[in-house]
Order: structure tokens, then sequence, then C-alpha cells
């Protein structure tokens, strides 16, 4: 039984068949909730036909929706109708795969379930009794400890997991720059920002050279190209600046302080999750764009232990859809 597996976010829809082919495309729900089912079936019909449908989901909570139950119902409906009369297997945060309409009946089950299904699929790496599963994404990052071959969360709803620290609301593609850092260097000293959504996390990444260029990405905080040039231009924004006056030097600054910020909440996040359970991890799984923020971090910790990367072991493009790929994963392997 061939299985297509769907992580359906607030800023992206994902897809994988599991068996190597993976795709991610921009969507941005909250703007755009009725258009989720023409979204969906232009993704679905760019994938590799599957039997079944996996769906797992973080799109309920978008402000669109007055509550996570509608989002999550919304969502299921969206997939139905891509479904064409397939089976639909809804992954469920507690490990369950069942129907969109049992989902519907269990909302606060379907929210926020692809770390979930990822951690699952991750624990098959784990080398020893304790293992962490570090995915940093373009939105969040999520921290969830694995412990003899099973997700070891202390939470498993969003607000649980935010407190406990396995849930970092930060990613290295669309933070918001004035969500990380209050003040910018200029000029020999600091400068407060502004508090507006003039520039994200991926300008500072895009200028240090750690993301790829992207000329067509429409995404951005001020719907300009993800390069060099413009990046520039939207940090200048951070303090109320523009590139006559903010060369490539100061955004350089600019970027390794944003950089700096994000590493010491990532490497704060690390300390309360492995220091809540003992023994510690011996295995650190590795995923999502940011990869290389949660490397710097263990290596800044000097944490031992295996690292494992899934960019190595799936490929970029499927590690960046690890969820999708995990319950495509997990749904075959069910029906097996």
């Amino acid at each position: 039984m061939s299985c297509l597996g769907l992580d359906i976010g607030g800023a992206n829809l994902k897809a994988a068949d599991g068996q190597g082919w993976a795709r991610s495309v921009p969507f941005a729900l909250s703007w755009a909730p009725d258009d989720l089912p023409e979204a969906l079936a232009e993704l679905v019909s760019s994938a590799p036909a599957a039997d079944t449908l996996a769906v797992t989901m973080t799109g309920e909570l978008c402000d669109c929706f007055l509550t996570k139950d509608e989002g999550v119902r919304h969502i299921a409906a969206a997939a139905q109708q891509v479904a064409a009369g397939r089976p639909i297997h809804v992954y469920l945060v507690d490990g369950r795969v069942v129907s969109a309409d049992q989902a519907c009946e269990l909302p606060h089950l379907a929210a926020a379930s692809n770390w979930h299904a990822l951690s699952r699929f991750a624990c098959r790496y784990v080398q020893g009794e304790a293992g962490l599963l570090i995915d940093v994404g373009s939105t969040t990052t999520d921290i969830v400890p694995l412990v003899a071959g099973r997700p070891a969360p202390r939470a498993y709803d969003d607000t649980g997991r935010l407190a406990s620290g396995e849930l970092v609301y930060m990613g290295v593609e669309r933070t918001p720059v004035c969500a990380v850092v209050r003040h910018l260097p200029w000029r020999g000293g600091q400068c407060p920002v502004a508090a507006e959504l003039f520039a994200t996390t991926a300008d500072a990444y895009v200028v240090l050279g750690e993301l790829a260029e992207d000329p067509s990405a429409g995404w951005t905080a001020d719907g300009r190209p993800l390069t060099v040039e413009f990046s520039r231009a939207r940090l200048a924004r951070m303090l109320c600046a523009d590139t006559t006056q903010f060369k490539i030097e100061d955004a350089l600054a600019a970027a390794r302080h944003v950089r700096g910020e994000q590493l010491a909440q990532l490497k704060a996040a690390l300390r309360q999750v492995s220091g809540a359970r003992q023994p510690g991890p011996t295995s650190f799984i590795l995923g999502g764009q940011g990869e290389f923020l949660s490397r710097a971090a263990l290596a800044d910790m000097a944490a031992g232990g295996d690292v494992v990367s899934l960019a190595n072991e799936l490929g970029t493009e499927i590690s960046q859809c690890a969820p999708a790929h995990a319950v495509a994963v997990l749904a075959g392997e069910a029906g097996e």
C-alpha cells in the first residue's frame, strides 16, 4: 500500500511519500483558508500516485479560526476533498492513526501532532537508551526527549510544550527579528529595534551565507526576493534606516547579533529539556532547515554523544519535510 504524507501548517504545506520524494510549498493559511483544498490538490497532484493519504497538522492554530477545534475540522475537510475517495489516516498526538471523521471528534489530539510523528520516526536512529530530537524549522523548533524507543515529552499540547521548553516558537526563516532581539549593533553602540515585521531571521542567515538565496521567495517581510541585497534592506528597516545608511558591514554585524541571540535561546531550551531527565541523552537527532543552528548549539555546549543528521540520512529536501515523511512511513508500516 502506497501512502502520501501531508503536513499541513500555517505557513507551508509539505508532502512526502516515505520513499524518497518530498516537496514543500509556501501557503499562508491565515490569509486564504478557503483556498486550502485547491492548494493541497495542486501539491498532491505533483506527488507520486498513492493509495492513501496520511495527515498531520499544525495549521489549526492560525487565527483565521476562532478555535483550534474549528481549525482541525477545516483541515480535515480539505484533506477529504483532495483524497477523492481514498482512505485518509490522521495522526493523533497520542500516536494513534484514525479516520478524518474520528479526528474531528478528537480535535485536541489531532491538533499540532506533527512533532510526535517525527519523534516516533526519529527513535529508529537513537543509539542507546536516551536521545533528543532537535528539529529547527522555518517557524518553530521542537526539542523532544526519546527514551526506550519512544517519545517521552513532558507535555503534549502546544501550551504545555512551550512551558516545558520542548516547543520554542522560533525558526530560521519566518521569525520576526524583533521577536529575537531588542537591540542591534550600530556604529559602535546598540540601537533599539523597531517593533515591526520589517525583517525575519531568514534575512540574517542569508546575509551570513547559512541559508541559500531564493529569488523566487514571496513570503519575506516585504514580499521582495530573499537575496543578500534585499535582506540588507530589510535589516536596515529594523533600525528605521535604509541602504543609503546601512552598508553590508552593518548587515553582517546585525545578522551575527541575531544569530547569537537565537543560538542562546536554543541552548537555554536544550539545557531546560535535557536537565529535566536523567540520564541525559546519548544521541541527538537533528532535522529541519536550521540544522546548522542546532549543530552550533551542541558544539558550544560540548554535548557528548552520537549526532545523526536527517539531512544526511534522508536528503536535505526530505529533512525539511520530515514530519510528512515520518507520517507516511508510520502509516505505511501500520497498514502492512
